[in-house]
């Protein structure tokens, strides 16, 4: 991962450059993004508000998990006490005491203890003061927006745009945003935000009270409004705006870090409370992979893959970033990011070491796209590991979503592509309401539109399943039952042309293969970066010469050109050179002509 925003978010580093004026990204340095769900009812036997407290905080205190047989684990919680330590939280149906120590031995001790199978820390720092009287984060003012809602690349690339015409979801599906937490109050998700539902799991118990769940950061409000902000004529629209959401806010305040404590804590919580999808755009922290041949980072993979389980098996579907450091998760060789709680160091590892939770059995790993369908280029990829793509941006065509306070601005990564992902699968819970998480999961790839690999000796397999794409690239329309007419071929030119001032420059794209004339509804996607476009003009240059014009010096001082145009072509034989034409015609301004592609 990237580590000077936050190691552990699922966000690119291009995601902070590509921020407005109007928001910054303010994450610690080891900042990650998470949210806290409470378990509750028959599968927890103590729970944060109903566990007698734990002892007083002192400097030194670390967090375990003790891993024992689901079901009673009175012994077990005993046994706890009496080795030094004290229960912070329990889950009894899946076996898992969250404890805390400030001895050196009590992992040792309790791993003697009879009828325990695993015990692991959790982190390599201490637990912080703040998990014995936590803080509740702030409630920000808003401020109101003049934006008008419009169909954005990310939308209209996944086709969310046409599934509305099918549904906009179901108000009775519920989705988790496992995240930094979210701000309730923004006038764009309120119209849509449980509250009922939401908590914190911070530390690894559930916080129920009122505003818990709030962001203490701005990403979880990002992921959030991705899969449902309103559809309320204001700001933007999400991909499922009639579902609704629920916070369950698993990052610590301060370090914003995600301990395997807090993730179980809300996969519980997701389980217990009927959310039909959650999103997870982190990784568990303090390490990257979490590796069995290491008895803590086994209890966390052991606890975790528990709670993700139980959580399904109560109809939850789990959605997760695939991370943004562009390494192949299906040849795994070092990790140098890990602990990232301490001192990271440089260690070699082996494809059993795992990302937590996007590499769980189960959980639907997403990598990122940019716009017009490339790989993100930040974004992790690997052979039988990734199921599905998704809009994530890349660079200065990043994804537009709500912050706290009222705000929107862009953030690239693959915890943007997740929540899109996160959106469709609540669509085809809202058609299909008696659909399984396996159903869910299999209809998201049955229903993808096949990526190729491109000419990258790091893609490998096939044009239907690959390891920088999975099954494809998510189509709402599609999951929900639409209809579209089938995509045509596609070619592309992902090279760079400068544009500079007053001159001319072109951009050819050979087509071959393509029977007879182009299409009356050829698709010409564009993407110029340039400062002042009203300086610009871009033509289609068909093979025979024929020029049709796509942009011509409108736009004023709007930066970059990045639009799709439908081109009647049908009287343009198919195959040959065609060409992207820009024209500058004025001083001062200059860019470049990023990419562009053909549809037929």
């Amino acid at each position: 991962m990237f580590s000077h925003i936050s190691s552990r978010l699922r966000l690119s580093v291009a995601a902070a450059a590509a921020l407005g004026a109007a928001v910054a990204l303010a994450a610690p340095a080891q900042a990650r993004e998470s949210t806290t769900p409470e378990p509750s009812g028959a599968s927890v036997s103590r729970t944060a508000n109903a566990a007698a407290p734990a002892a007083a905080w002192a400097a030194g205190t670390r967090a375990y998990l003790v891993i024992t047989a689901p079901g009673d684990t009175t012994a077990v919680r005993n046994a706890v006490a009496s080795n030094g330590g004290s229960v912070f939280a329990s889950y009894d149906a899946i076996g898992v005491v969250v404890a805390h120590s400030t001895s050196t031995g009590f992992a040792s001790a309790m791993r003697t203890v009879s009828g325990v199978q695993q015990v692991g820390a959790t982190r390599t720092s201490d637990v912080p003061a703040d998990a014995y009287n936590p803080a509740l984060p702030a409630n920000p003012s808003q401020s109101a927006t003049t934006l008008t809602e419009s169909n954005r690349w990310d939308m209209t690339q996944i086709k969310a745009d046409q599934a509305w015409a099918v549904t906009t979801g179901s108000a009775s599906v519920k989705v988790g945003i496992l995240d930094t937490g979210v701000d309730d109050q923004h006038q764009d998700i309120a119209p849509n935000f449980n509250a009922a539902d939401s908590v914190s799991c911070a530390y690894g118990k559930a916080d129920t009270r009122a505003g818990a769940w709030r962001d203490v950061g701005t990403h979880g409000t990002h992921v959030a409004g991705t899969v449902a902000a309103a559809k309320n004529g204001k700001g933007v629209i999400g991909v499922a705006p009639g579902v609704k959401i629920s916070s369950v806010r698993i990052a610590e305040p301060t370090s914003s870090l995600f301990f395997a404590e807090n993730t179980i804590c809300g996969f519980m919580w997701a389980g217990d409370h009927g959310f039909k999808v959650t999103n997870n755009s982190y990784y568990t922290d303090p390490w990257q992979f979490n590796c069995p041949d290491n008895v803590d980072q086994a209890a966390i993979i052991e606890g975790v893959k528990r709670a993700q389980a139980y959580a399904e098996g109560k109809g939850s579907l789990q959605v997760a970033a695939a991370g943004n450091s562009n390494y192949d998760l299906a040849n795994k060789t070092t990790d140098s990011e890990s602990p990232n709680d301490s001192t990271p160091v440089t260690r070699t590892i082996t494809n059993a070491c795992i990302d937590i939770p996007t590499e769980l059995p189960g959980v639907v790993t997403v990598a990122a796209q940019g716009n017009g369908g490339a790989k993100a280029s930040y974004s992790n990829f690997g052979n039988g590991v990734i199921d599905i793509a998704a809009p994530g941006g890349d660079g200065a065509s990043g994804v537009y979503s709500t912050l706290p306070g009222g705000k929107y601005g862009n953030m690239n990564g693959t915890s943007m592509a997740s929540p899109h992902v996160a959106g469709v699968a609540a669509l085809i819970a809202s058609v299909n309401p008696a659909f399984t998480p396996a159903q869910i999961r299999d209809q998201l790839g049955a229903q993808a539109t096949d990526r190729a690999c491109p000419s990258d000796t790091r893609c490998k397999g096939t044009a239907t399943k690959n390891g920088f794409f999975g099954e494809g690239a998510v189509d709402a329309l599609k999951a929900v039952g639409g209809s579209t007419p089938p995509p045509g071929a596609y070619f592309e030119n992902l090279g760079d042309v400068t544009i500079a001032d007053n001159a001319t420059v072109e951009s050819p794209i050979t087509v071959s293969g393509v029977t007879g004339n182009a299409p009356a509804t050829l698709k010409v996607g564009v993407d110029v970066k340039h400062t002042y476009i009203g300086d610009l003009k871009v033509d289609l240059v068909a093979p025979d010469g024929t020029v049709y014009t796509l942009h011509n010096r409108t736009g004023s001082g709007t930066d970059n050109i990045v639009q799709t145009f439908t081109v009647n072509a049908s009287s343009e034989v198919a195959n040959g050179v065609w060409k992207l034409r820009v024209n500058d015609n004025a001083a001062q301004d200059t860019g470049k002509i990023d990419a562009w592609n053909l549809t037929f």
